[in-house]
């Protein structure tokens, strides 16, 4: 885990969300929660866990708040898919992108919660 590109990348995203929030785990680790409000106007507390080998994998996504009990594109720990692992690129993914996707998921879930249809292109994996 690249502590050093994960403050980097927080301190970005700051300029582009209002509430971010950037803490240590017990194990000298790092997490991002933040609130993202849909364009729905529902707001969901978002907890985004960075893997070891960050950035070579992708971080996970997790909605913390409300509780979502099923949703499609979703993995079997709760979170979410925001983007095709194999897509993730180091070069020029980071944490900002990553929350744009949560963003966008969300919207999506809502649609999908008020149709019962997901939208937009979907892969199968």
């Amino acid at each position: 885990m690249d502590i050093i590109r994960i403050q980097n990348e927080f301190k970005e995203a700051q300029e582009y969300f209002s509430y971010i929030e950037l803490h240590p785990t017990s194990d000298g680790k790092l997490y991002v929660k933040s609130a993202i409000q849909s364009s729905f106007t529902n707001y969901y507390i978002l907890k985004i866990v960075f893997p070891d080998s960050y950035p070579y994998s992708m971080p996970s996504v997790y909605i913390e708040k409300p509780v979502i009990n099923s949703s499609p594109h979703r993995y079997m720990e709760g979170n979410i898919c925001y983007l095709h692992p194999t897509m993730w690129n180091p070069g020029i993914h980071n944490l900002s992108f990553v929350l744009q996707r949560a963003a966008k998921w969300l919207a999506k879930y809502e649609v999908w919660k008020n149709s019962n249809k997901w939208p937009g292109a979907q892969i199968v994996h």
